[in-house]
């Protein structure tokens, strides 16, 4: 097994492509993937790969072109931007006598040095072991032994091979079980956060677009930024308040990119519910990204892949300070008023106050204001407006209080559900059916009894 250089790795470069598609960006994305992980790309290679090749992904030809390259460069580490089988991979590694990492195996040691939680931890050494399990016959010749023939090890006899897939597979059940028991954990908190009937939104987007010092500007959180590919994995959760809606609970996200590895997607699940689970989505784009399109496109595309593809979103046009053009901070929308973007830039705050009013008025439609009149036999009620933070102003009188409530609509459809004379008084709000609230002056009496019950 080839061994990990400990003065920093210089990495070669292999991008296959079809005909007709040799796009320079996908490279220096991959380039940029690269120097995530800590190497140092002293060279690329394209390919045109028209039909894979079962035995190297790439053709023969380019294979030996590729181990000349590394000889002149002193590369030991070759970087496959693609997707290879475990035969695939471990014929190239012979055939250049080099280690060999394609895509999904680089993307998931970049997770692996970022992960900070123990949710993160658990989630990126699931993935790992679940792309480890097809690898372990990978350059090592003692799997060829056999246990038993000395003295107190005969028996049946197991390969080392048959061993270490046995073990991998009881610690990825032993790393499923402790995630089961996480998930609960962070259900149990978002459920929480859902009785609260606060409006929930979520910073989504491409890794590297600035979801999360635009998160700091907002929230003054001090989550971690970096000019860097997968800089956050952990989701945080803040409160966001002064806006025109009242508070609303904001999250960020992982980044996504193009062709995100499946076991990554099936890992991450629960942090992913949190993009799943929001009211509103906040897509925050790079603006000075060249590819800028193709990036939305590929962030929609994982939306969809984890159900969260009907979620409204709003653009977030990020960087404008990297704009060679000067471009203002705005509010614009585009197919008759269905796309709202917005154009800012979270590193010099500018245009924040744009996007917190964009947010405000996407849930300021489901908030209800009105004035309501409490006897003094409804004060637990009056105590649940208070404990839920709905009363803005209040008067008290010999005959009760008179309330004005500001709430979501959520909260309202919640203490009509519970209390009757409550939502006798909402009925003209909420839309109620009238025919379970006319029973009459007896009943209301009746029902005022049993207020806050």
């Amino acid at each position: 097994m080839f061994e990990r250089s400990k003065r920093g790795e210089q990495a070669l470069l292999i991008q296959p492509h079809a005909a007709g598609h040799n796009d320079a960006d996908v490279l220096d994305e991959f380039a940029e993937l690269a120097r995530s992980a800590g190497a140092t790309v002293v060279g690329n290679l394209t390919a045109r790969v028209d039909r894979p090749s079962p035995a190297l992904y790439i053709g023969s030809g380019k294979a030996d072109e590729a181990r000349l390259m590394c000889d002149a460069l002193e590369a030991d580490l070759v970087l496959v931007n693609q997707t290879l089988s475990p035969v695939q991979e471990r014929n190239l590694e012979r055939h250049l006598e080099r280690r060999v990492v394609d895509r999904t195996g680089l993307i998931l040691d970049i997770f692996a040095q970022r992960a900070r939680s123990f949710e993160g931890k658990l989630q990126v050494e699931l993935a790992q072991l679940k792309h480890m399990a097809t690898r372990l016959v990978r350059g090592w010749t003692h799997l060829e032994r056999q246990r038993g023939g000395a003295i107190g090890l005969r028996g049946p006899g197991e390969t080392q091979l048959e061993t270490d897939r046995r073990l991998l597979a009881e610690r990825v059940k032993i790393l499923s079980r402790r995630l089961d028991k996480v998930e609960v954990q962070r259900t149990q908190a978002r459920r929480a956060r859902m009785r609260s009937e606060l409006p929930r939104v979520a910073l989504v987007g491409y890794t590297n677009a600035g979801k999360s010092t635009l998160f700091n500007a907002l929230t003054g959180a001090e989550a971690y930024a970096a000019d860097q590919l997968f800089a956050t994995l952990d989701p945080t959760v803040r409160r966001l308040d002064g806006l025109a809606c009242g508070e609303v609970v904001l999250s960020d996200t992982v980044g996504f990119v193009r062709d995100l590895p499946h076991d990554l997607v099936a890992a991450f699940r629960s942090t992913l519910s949190e993009a799943r689970e929001a009211d509103l989505l906040l897509h925050v784009i790079d603006a000075s990204d060249p590819n800028v399109r193709d990036r939305i496109v590929q962030v929609n595309e994982v939306l969809g892949e984890i159900g969260a593809g009907d979620i409204p979103q709003i653009q977030v046009f990020n960087k404008l300070d990297r704009l060679e053009a000067s471009v203002e901070a705005r509010r614009e929308w585009l197919d008759g008023g269905l796309i709202e973007r917005v154009w800012l830039s979270a590193r010099e705050h500018i245009g924040l106050a744009l996007l917190r009013a964009a947010i405000g008025e996407r849930f300021a439609e489901t908030r209800i204001r009105t004035e309501l009149h409490l006897p003094p036999a409804a004060g637990r009620l009056r105590a649940r407006f208070y404990e839920s933070k709905l009363v803005l102003t209040e008067v008290a009188d010999e005959s009760g209080w008179a309330l004005q409530l500001d709430m979501s609509r959520a909260q309202a459809e919640r203490l009509a559900a519970d209390d009757p004379w409550f939502a006798s008084q909402m009925q003209a709000h909420l839309k109620l059916p009238l025919e379970a609230w006319e029973q009459g002056a007896e009943e209301d009496e009746a029902a005022l009894g049993r207020v806050g019950s």
